[in-house]
């Protein structure tokens, strides 16, 4: 009878020396592209900056026009929260916002009543519908933009008459403040607005683009001119840079879920999707039909099953239920043998009279009920001891 302590070991898997030679090169790999990374990040992280930072010198940024500023004694600073731009907000103080539409509707009521009656300029660039309502009321945005970038003046305004040419466009807008400079037109809207406040000296300048500001587009046009002016009416420009991280971005009427993010289309689409591989799935399992029997092609020897159960024995460690199968089928055997019926081949008392009847000479020192009834081994040697006792007492019954 085979049994699995005879199975040598055939373990194919690597040792964790093997592994470890085999991956160290492409772990080596990613451990010095993740320094170069690092490296090169911590190199340019002072060196760049985002677009409209007056602090960077890329093609999109406005160092170009901080320098100049400040070559006429007005100071840039830069500000990222909207507490400090609402603090700046003084007479002889320029705020400049670059993005707008960063800003909720909390910070952007916040905003406006922070710079009404200060005496000082607010200079929005490129605000869309949401936000130009809410930071100059009475100023809407056409939703169709400007196709041309290089347009003139077409105002009375003084800073726009000295610059001539420049390159607006972008978004147009429409005003219902009958005092406001509507400047360089595009298709008869204008994409620079100019409001002044009802009280005081104060006003806010609506940018179409930001093209004028940008350092690869300062030297075209009268973009430099039409920026110095703008920029320059007070001796502080304070340039406003909205940042998600902002604390005071976080409102309660703002806050949505997830879900509330997702377009209406993509949750009808999801469910449609949903649908559809349902019913793919109920097709396919129609399709296959019901489980069939099928002949094996080819056939498989019994002392390979045996050897491959064994296998499966051994890694799970499992003597108690090779014990069990190995007493089992051993009982089965001996009952048609001793003439007990096969149903009570596993049943002490009608097996175990008849097989000591059979018995010639049984002196291994191991009485019957514990042989093919007792408990399970308790380690491999005492698996082995028992499968060879069991074939012992097997030959002795069928000894004539």
């Amino acid at each position: 009878m085979t049994t699995e302590a005879t199975l040598p070991s055939t373990s194919a898997s690597p040792t964790a020396r093997q592994v470890w030679t085999r991956a160290r090169g492409v772990a080596l790999a990613v451990v010095l592209l993740l320094v170069a990374a690092v490296v090169i990040a911590t190199i340019r992280s002072d060196a760049r900056h985002g677009t409209l930072d007056p602090r960077s010198a890329d093609p999109n940024g406005s160092r170009a026009i901080a320098e100049l500023l400040a070559d006429r004694g007005v100071d840039t600073r830069v500000v990222t929260t909207l507490d400090e731009a609402r603090a700046a907000a003084t007479a002889d103080t320029t705020l400049l916002v670059t993005d707008p539409d960063l800003l909720t509707h909390r910070q952007q009521s916040r905003l406006h009543s922070a710079t009404t009656g200060t005496d000082g300029r607010t200079v929005l660039v490129a605000p869309g519908s949401r936000s130009v309502e809410r930071l100059v009321p009475g100023v809407t945005a056409d939703p169709a933009t400007s196709l041309d970038s290089e347009l003139a003046p077409g105002c009375s305004l003084p800073a726009a008459q000295r610059a001539g040419t420049a390159d607006l466009g972008g978004i147009r807008y429409t005003t219902t403040h009958l005092d406001a400079d509507e400047c360089y037109p595009s298709e008869r809207l204008a994409t620079l607005l100019r409001v002044p406040e009802a009280d005081g000296d104060g006003d806010t300048v609506v940018l179409g683009a930001p093209d004028i500001l940008y350092n690869d587009r300062l030297d075209e046009q009268g973009n430099a001119s039409l920026a110095l002016q703008l920029l320059g009416s007070r001796p502080h420009l304070v340039w406003y840079l909205p940042s998600l991280s902002d604390t005071s971005a976080t409102d309660a009427d703002d806050e949505r879920s997830f879900f509330d993010l997702l377009p209406s289309g993509w949750l009808w689409g999801t469910l449609q999707l949903f649908i559809a591989a349902a019913l793919a799935a109920l097709w396919r399992a129609r399709r296959l039909g019901p489980l069939v029997p099928e002949k094996l092609p080819v056939a498989i020897r019994a002392s390979e099953t045996v050897e491959g159960r064994a296998r499966l024995y051994r890694k799970a460690n499992a003597r108690d239920r090779a014990a069990a199968a190995l007493r089992s089928t051993t009982r089965t055997r001996l009952a048609s043998l001793v003439g007990v019926p096969a149903a009570q081949a596993h049943a002490p008392e009608a097996l175990l009279p008849a097989l000591s009847a059979h018995l010639h000479n049984h002196g291994d020192g191991q009485t019957l009920p514990t042989l093919l009834f007792g408990p399970p081994p308790s380690d491999d040697a005492a698996l082995i001891s028992l499968a060879d006792q069991l074939d012992a007492l097997e030959r002795e019954v069928r000894r004539p």
